[in-house]
């Protein structure tokens, strides 16, 4: 899989690259590349972005200077590009990430992730040069940049190899094998400390009763109101 990063600070994504389970995926021939569009502009100066027709504070990135960004990166008009490859905009207002989107994604061999800056995108960029609209929630960052790395974060711990042992991204929480709920709680040792136990069916050996277990739990998390605050 290639997964690109159209960014204007491409040394954000170095970070990522270096984590352990990024590196074994580059190690078993994926890519993640950080591209940087500045220097295809056709303004003066580098620039990308001018302010909003209509007033209102902030700074827009330009159409122009996004078409001819992702037409040097790639050699193609971006509106064919987005015929070849999945070309994700990250956005407040998008398709909100989960697990069966992942899925989704896993499945593509290129993925190009074009971040936002300052009040975002001209809105024709969205319309004519992407596929998808993603969000990872109802809040706003600074940049597309943290977005595009939970993006790929949750996407490359699936890649075969990546993890390890492939059956750690297997059953997890909001995956298929737990139905969408949320994983079971975890335990390890000490088996016992200040008067806090380990659920006994842990310790017993008996691995149907512990799957079962486990089963249940996370059934119980995924009725569980998220809101609520835990009591101590």
């Amino acid at each position: 899989m290639q997964l690109d990063v159209v960014t204007l600070f491409p040394d954000s994504i170095d970070w990522f690259k270096g984590q352990r389970h990024v590196r074994n995926a580059l190690e078993a021939g994926h890519e993640v590349r950080a591209l940087d569009p500045r220097p295809h502009t056709p303004l003066t100066g580098r620039q990308v972005d001018d302010t909003p027709f209509g007033g209102g504070a902030g700074m827009v990135l330009r159409i122009d200077a996004m078409e001819a960004g992702l037409r040097g990166l790639y050699g193609v008009d971006p509106v064919e590009l987005a015929q070849q490859r999945r070309v994700v905009a990250l956005v407040p207002n998008g398709r909100v990430l989960d697990d069966v989107l992942v899925d989704e994604l896993v499945q593509e061999p290129a993925i190009t992730l074009l971040c936002g800056r300052y009040e975002g995108f001209d809105e024709r960029i969205l319309d004519h040069f992407v596929t998808d609209r993603i969000s990872l929630g109802k809040y706003v960052l600074a940049g597309g940049e943290l977005a595009a790395m939970v993006v790929m974060d949750a996407i490359v711990r699936k890649l075969p190899g990546a993890l390890g042992h492939d059956e750690s991204a297997a059953e997890e929480s909001f995956s298929s094998e737990l139905d969408g709920d949320p994983e079971y709680p975890h335990y390890t040792r000490p088996a016992e400390w200040r008067g806090w136990d380990v659920p006994p069916v842990l310790l017993s050996g008996n691995h149907a009763a512990i799957a079962k277990w486990r089963r249940e739990q996370s059934r119980l998390r995924g009725q569980a109101d998220p809101g609520a605050r835990l009591e101590r």
